[in-house]
């Protein structure tokens, strides 16, 4: 009975590997030839062939009826479709933003976009920090929050126009409150991965946010780290913007994103 078990796990292991394979390398319309994968998996073609059959008929591989090349089965797309469905934003990122706390301080903050305004959905705090004066449920203008300008730099136009319409009023005299100065910090922090709040929302406060995208690579939310100015200085800022968003690539990777930064 062992033995058989054995046998079985590595089966399922090697069958496993086919799948993964074809998955990783069978990109375009043509596919992959038998030939190809037995090859580069060290096997046999007739082993191929054995191993491939249940996945044939699950539907997790599909093979062309002239040339015999395979490719991923409608199964796959179902299977992945169930995975993705069952994703909340809120519970796939709380390990992140636990560990994010313990790594550099400060209040972590998860938001998502609603243009014009952002929406916190979780708030992770660090019992030795000042304690900030969000909420979860509650509303922020996008154009002077970092989490907000950290989903705006990658949200349609459309979402800019809405942000603008709605205006621009200053909240402390650092608030960014011209279309053209905005814009153009939204193109920083494309380039640089990650936004900041320098004061612009409150006057004592500096936040630090990364976007989070989905399995269609579009902006889900933002992730951020929030304190005061004291604790949050301009060269800590520095430190903080990539290990935010080193956190919300693993969250958005945790989402099916195949963004690479």
């Amino acid at each position: 009975m062992e033995v058989t078990q054995r046998n079985q796990s590595a089966s399922l292991r090697r069958a496993l590997a086919v799948l993964e394979y074809v998955r990783d390398h069978a990109g375009g319309s043509t596919g992959l030839s038998l030939t190809a994968v037995a090859e580069a998996l060290g096997l046999s073609k007739s082993t191929v062939l054995r191993l491939a059959e249940p996945l044939l008929d699950s539907q997790l591989l599909s093979r062309e009826r002239e040339s015999g090349h395979f490719r991923l089965g409608p199964g796959a797309l179902m299977l992945g479709q169930s995975y993705l469905s069952g994703l909340d934003l809120r519970t796939v990122a709380a390990e992140q933003a636990h560990r994010l706390m313990h790594e550099v301080g400060g209040t972590v903050h998860l938001c998502v976009p609603d243009p014009p305004h952002v929406v916190y959905i979780d708030k992770v705090e660090n019992e030795t920090a000042v304690r900030m004066a969000s909420r979860i449920g509650s509303r922020a203008p996008m154009y002077r929050t970092a989490v907000g300008k950290a989903m705006l730099a990658w949200l349609p136009e459309d979402a800019f126009a809405a942000v603008v319409a709605a205006g621009l009023p200053p909240s402390t005299t650092r608030t960014l409150t011209e279309p053209a100065t905005l814009r153009a910090e939204l193109a920083r922090i494309r380039a640089r991965g990650y936004a900041v709040d320098d004061r612009e929302n409150e006057p004592e406060v500096r936040c630090v946010a990364a976007p989070v995208f989905d399995h269609t690579d579009t902006v889900a939310g933002a992730l951020s780290v929030s304190g005061l100015t004291s604790r949050v200085t301009a060269a800590r800022v520095r430190v903080l913007g990539p290990a935010v968003a080193a956190a919300a690539l693993r969250v958005s990777r945790a989402l099916g994103s195949t963004r690479q930064h």
